[in-house]
């Protein structure tokens, strides 16, 4: 049975994306553990990377290319000063030098020892293949995928959807909607107590608790910066940051320093009704602005879609009560996680495997999970809204116009956080018997949507905005 933690599915790291930015980066982390175990770490005389399929076609807009060299200098995506970033990259290819694992120095050319494939390996749209050449004149390689979330496999694992987090028994198993309710029903819990005993068989209370601050903290930070920091993003579409207008116009005079006090300054804002809309787009408009500028957000299940749940999360602590404190937060994060571990298991969190239904609508369906449980919904009713907000965004290409994770991926965790938010509503005030599809139903229609979908509308930048809207016109 495969285990998918609360923080498997959501992960603090670097924009722009899980799957070509912080996928890449722990692929080179992993790479270089390998090597020591296999004593040739000392022995490496010289490294080539080749990125393939989506990571090629899409890297360069992506960060694909500082990612890997981000990971091969041994830096850490959770804690590394993300201003630093531009200044190790121009030192590397300055001095064409690598400080390989943080601790040798070898010859590295950043444009020629990094290659860009077109071709596209049979397993997985996301393939990379390291190489290194010993000091006797052998050489060494591995290939690893990254399948969404900042999840990496190598190829001998049996298929795209299966990863190597944890493999062991939870108290209560679970890899489908059927199942979890079943737990649900016969342990009397609700689904975050189902979650968070499965938590507890691998960890301790006081560390899942922190764990779950440092996320929140970081979803909190991101929308902070977010909405603090004007200007243009970063790779030559010349896209203006929104959010800092918005809530310039949003917020009231009530004074602040830092993201918590902010937060409780918007819960003394008076909130009309029509404000409430651009409240959440501002919210999730700023997370995915940082984002889009390699800065630091939480995978929730991806990047691209990195802004969805936290402006549903400020939604429901801002507008709907007031009186919310952590242990909200919690039973959110616990639900959200939960149900993106399902589409995980049935389906894909890989835009490069199932378009951005399996971003943009997964983090809908997450949302709108925990906020229907937060606002009083029974299990039955919370996967009805997993359900709703899915249902929804089935068929949604990914087609990022110059492959950069801008246009129109950001305004996209917008919209799903509205429909997540709608989600909840309408399930909240439907009664289990008159549902006509099961949340399983509507995860084998995604994946079986995602099989049937054209390659170009899967992270490829080859169709729809990608194709239709030139550089030249931005």
């Amino acid at each position: 049975m495969e285990c998918i933690s609360v923080f498997d599915m959501l992960k603090v790291g670097v924009g722009p994306s899980s799957s070509h930015t912080l996928g890449p980066w722990r692929a080179a982390e992993r790479w270089i553990l390998e090597l020591k175990e296999q004593q040739a770490f000392d022995a490496v005389e010289r490294i080539s990377v080749n990125l393939y399929g989506s990571l090629s076609l899409t890297g360069k807009g992506h960060a694909t290319d500082v990612a890997v060299v981000m990971g091969l200098l041994g830096t850490d995506p959770v804690t590394v000063p993300i201003d630093g970033i531009n200044t190790l990259m121009e030192q590397v290819k300055q001095n064409r030098v690598l400080h390989f694992g943080g601790k040798r120095e070898i010859p590295f050319d950043f444009d020629s020892d990094i290659q860009f494939k077109r071709k596209f390996l049979p397993f997985h749209a996301n393939g990379m293949r390291f190489k290194a050449t010993l000091t006797d004149g052998s050489s060494i390689s591995e290939t690893y995928y990254s399948i969404g979330g900042g999840f990496v496999v190598k190829e001998e694992l049996t298929h795209s959807k299966e990863n190597d987090v944890t493999f062991s028994a939870f108290p209560f198993p679970i890899t489908t909607g059927n199942e979890l309710l079943q737990c649900c029903a016969s342990e009397g819990k609700s689904i975050s107590e189902i979650v968070l005993a499965n938590e507890l068989s691998l960890r301790t209370a006081e560390e899942i608790d922190a764990g779950i601050h440092h996320i929140w903290n970081t979803m909190l930070e991101s929308m902070y910066v977010g909405c603090h920091t004007e200007g243009k993003l970063p790779g030559g579409l010349n896209v203006k940051r929104r959010a800092f207008e918005i809530h310039q116009k949003l917020k009231g005079n009530v004074p602040y320093s830092n993201p918590q006090e902010w937060l409780e300054s918007i819960r003394d804002t008076e909130v009309r009704f029509r404000q409430i809309i651009k409240w959440v787009s501002c919210f999730a408009l700023a997370v995915n602005e940082v984002n889009a500028s390699l800065g630091r957000v939480v995978t929730a299940p991806t990047n691209g879609s990195a802004g969805v749940i936290p402006a549903v999360l400020m939604y429901y602590m801002v507008i709907e009560n007031h009186d919310a404190n952590f242990d909200d937060v919690k039973q959110f994060l616990l639900v959200a996680s939960e149900v993106g571990s399902i589409f995980k298991k049935g389906a894909t969190i890989s835009a490069a495997m199932g378009g951005c239904q399996a971003e943009i609508g997964v983090s809908s369906a997450m949302a709108a999970a925990g906020l229907t449980e937060l606002m009083g919904g029974s299990p039955e009713q919370v996967l009805i809204a997993a359900e709703i907000a899915m249902e929804h965004h089935l068929g949604l290409t990914c087609d990022p116009i110059g492959g950069l994770v801008q246009v129109p991926c950001i305004e996209r965790n917008a919209m799903g956080a509205i429909k997540a938010i709608n989600a909840a509503e309408l399930a909240l005030d439907t009664d289990p018997k008159d549902a006509k599809v099961p949340l399983d139903k509507v995860v084998n229609t995604m994946w079986e949507t995602a099989k049937d979908m054209s390659s170009k509308y899967k992270e490829t930048s080859e169709g729809g905005l990608a194709v239709g809207v030139f550089l030249s016109d931005c």
